[in-house]
């Protein structure tokens, strides 16, 4: 059940991610999720790194550290994408 979670949290915040970047972005819905799921576990170890670990209720800052993340994990990935797929993928 674990595994599932991971996927819909990814999901959700690599869609997220996207929805605040400026432009287009072009990578799958796939690479989407799989950004937002390393945002999610690299904004939980930024979170803990500056002392927030856990908290009653709703922990909104490490909500912000997960989007942080994701966000600039998903421009990287999206630049990657069309530097090296999407390009051969326009020409085809």
């Amino acid at each position: 059940m674990g595994w599932l979670w991971a996927i819909i949290v990814g999901l959700v915040l690599g869609l997220a991610a996207k929805a605040v970047i400026p432009g287009k972005q072009h990578s799958p819905l796939w690479l989407t999720t799989i950004c937002g799921m390393l945002g999610a576990t690299v904004g939980n170890a930024v979170a803990r790194a500056v002392g927030v670990g856990s908290t009653r209720g709703i922990d909104w800052s490490r909500h912000a550290f997960q989007l942080g993340a994701a966000v600039v994990i998903v421009l990287v990935a999206d630049m990657l994408y069309m530097a090296t797929l999407g390009r051969r993928a326009q020409h085809a």
